[in-house]
C-alpha cells in the first residue's frame, strides 16, 4: 500500500489510498465538540465567531495546501488563522474597519499581503467583487478554491450600528435578499467544480421558529450553487454566560412549548463545472 502512488481528488490533498489513516477527518453529518479549540491565535474574543474545528474539517476536505480560501464574512479571523496553520492562503472581507485592524494585529506581518489578504468592505456591495478579483490576481489565481460564508443569523446579534450590516436588515426577507447577493458574488468568485460552506443557525421570532438555515440554503441554490451535504453541529462551548441561565431557559422552553437551540448547520455546496446561472 505504501508503494502506491497517491490518489487525490482535484480539491483535496487527502490520499484516498490511505483513507484508513484519516481518523481525524469527519465523514458523518453530526459533529459534536465539547469546546472550541484554542491556541494558534484562536480565542473566543468575538461574539458569534465560528469554532476553529469547523475550519479544520472544511479546509482539509475541500482545499489543498497553498490554495486560496475566500471568506466573505471574516469576523474575528477564524478562517485566516486556520489558513495559516494549515498552510492555505486566505482572502477575507470584513465590513467593520476596526475588526479588520484587529485581525491584522493578530497575524504575523510577514504573512500579511503574501499569504493572507484582508479587505474592508461590504460583501453585498457589487463594488467588492472587482476588489476581490484584484486581490485574487495578486495571489496568482483568477478564482478562489473554497468559499466560506458565516453571516449574521439575521438580527439575533447586532454586530454594529451600520445600515449595511446584515444584522440590521429591516426584515428577514431583506436579510435573505442581501445574503443572496453575497452568495451570488461568492459564486462569481469561486472556481467551477469547487466547494462552498455556509455556517448558519435558526432563530425564534413571534413564538415561531424561523428556519434561517433552510431559507439560506434555498438562496444559495438560487445563486447557482448545488447542495452537497447538511451537517448538524452542537453549539456547546461556543457561547458565554448561558450556564447560570440554564434553568431559566428550561423553564421558558417548558412554558412556551419550544426546544432550546443546541445546534447550528454547516451546509456544503458546490459550483457546477458548467454554470447554468443567467
Amino acid at each position: 500500500m505504501s508503494d502506491r502512488l497517491p490518489k487525490h481528488k482535484p480539491w483535496s490533498d487527502i490520499d484516498l489510498n490511505r483513507w484508513r489513516e484519516y481518523d481525524e477527518i469527519k465523514t458523518d453529518s453530526l459533529w459534536l465538540y465539547d469546546s472550541r479549540a484554542g491556541g494558534d491565535g484562536h480565542q473566543l474574543d468575538y461574539h458569534g465567531n465560528y469554532i476553529p474545528q469547523i475550519a479544520t474539517q472544511l479546509f482539509t476536505r475541500y482545499s489543498k495546501k497553498d490554495e486560496v480560501v475566500l471568506d466573505l464574512f471574516l469576523g474575528s479571523g477564524t478562517s485566516a488563522i486556520e489558513a495559516v496553520r494549515l498552510e492555505r492562503r486566505c482572502l477575507g472581507v470584513e465590513l467593520k474597519p476596526e475588526l479588520v485592524d484587529y485581525v491584522r494585529a493578530k497575524l504575523d506581518p510577514v504573512l500579511l499581503e503574501t499569504r493572507i489578504k484582508l479587505l474592508q468592505g461590504n460583501s453585498a456591495d457589487p463594488a467588492v467583487v472587482p476588489r476581490v478579483k484584484s486581490a485574487l490576481q495578486a495571489f496568482g489565481v483568477e478564482q478562489a478554491h473554497l468559499l466560506i460564508l458565516h453571516p449574521p443569523y439575521d438580527d439575533i446579534i447586532k454586530f454594529s450600528d451600520r445600515a449595511d450590516d446584515l444584522s440590521n436588515a429591516a426584515s428577514t426577507t431583506e436579510f435573505l435578499d442581501r445574503f443572496q447577493t453575497v452568495a451570488e458574488h461568492g459564486f462569481q468568485l469561486l472556481a467551477p467544480g469547487r466547494f462552498a460552506a455556509l455556517i448558519i443557525g435558526d432563530k425564534y421570532a413571534g413564538s415561531e421558529l424561523v428556519p434561517l438555515g433552510f431559507w439560506c440554503l434555498e438562496r444559495m441554490n438560487r445563486a447557482g450553487f448545488k447542495t452537497k451535504a447538511i451537517i448538524v453541529k452542537n453549539i456547546e462551548g461556543n457561547e458565554k454566560g448561558k450556564g447560570k441561565d440554564a434553568n431559566l431557559w428550561r423553564y421558558r422552553a417548558l412554558a412556551g412549548g419550544y426546544y432550546i437551540f443546541k445546534h447550528e448547520y454547516i451546509i456544503v455546496f458546490f459550483k457546477p463545472k458548467i454554470s447554468l446561472q443567467k
